[in-house]
């Protein structure tokens, strides 16, 4: 699956949206990525998966886990795993941190790729590294549908997108003349400032 299929997965589904936006790391954009809307199609959500982990497989090989940031890459971190045929699980911020948690662990020197949903700044995935990292784990990758950077970001382990667009993003003080005066719309869901 080439990136321009991917993007097409979200076009298709209504999920690549232009207008006033408010991301998670608190800057503003006029292009939002909504993967919320992509999941609401198991289908979809298959496809994008299965070539993610495709694309995955090629590059990195013995994967010992699968681990996913909650709340939003939980499908997409499960989806990928189960085509990679490795155990999956995921992290949740406990105290503003991520954790394992659940009963969840993993043995030290396991080997795991942390899947992500979108990458932007980064800041979530180079906050799950860690965790996994502090867990024991060694990080073998990051793969991700959608790298908004377009490549630009670096969160500690090599990025493996299966689709890479590069997203302006803006201060709040310091916007565009096109997004001035025009109302803002804050779809994620994270809440933490970069």
């Amino acid at each position: 699956m080439k990136s321009f299929d991917a993007l097409k997965e979200f076009e298709e589904a209504g999920a690549l949206m232009k207008g006033h936006f408010i991301l998670s790391s608190g800057l503003h954009s006029d292009t939002y990525l909504n993967k919320s809307i992509v999941s609401m199609y198991p289908d979809r959500a298959e496809r994008l998966c299965r070539a993610l982990a495709e694309k995955i497989a090629a590059q990195v090989k013995d994967i010992d886990y699968v681990v996913s940031p909650a709340m939003g890459a939980i499908i997409y971190g499960y989806e990928t795993a189960r085509h990679l045929k490795a155990p999956f699980m995921f992290l949740e911020r406990v105290d503003g941190e991520f954790q394992l948690r659940r009963g969840f662990s993993i043995e030290a020197g396991a080997r795991v790729v942390v899947v992500e949903d979108i990458v932007s700044t980064g800041l979530s995935a180079r906050e799950a590294i860690h965790a996994v990292k502090k867990a024991g784990g060694e990080v073998l990758a990051l793969g991700c549908l959608v790298d908004r950077s377009g490549g630009g970001v670096d969160v500690g382990a090599p990025i493996i997108p299966l689709a890479e667009i590069k997203v302006e993003a803006w201060e709040p003080d310091n916007l565009p003349p096109h997004l001035e005066g025009t109302p803002a719309i804050k779809p994620g869901s994270r809440g933490v400032s970069q």
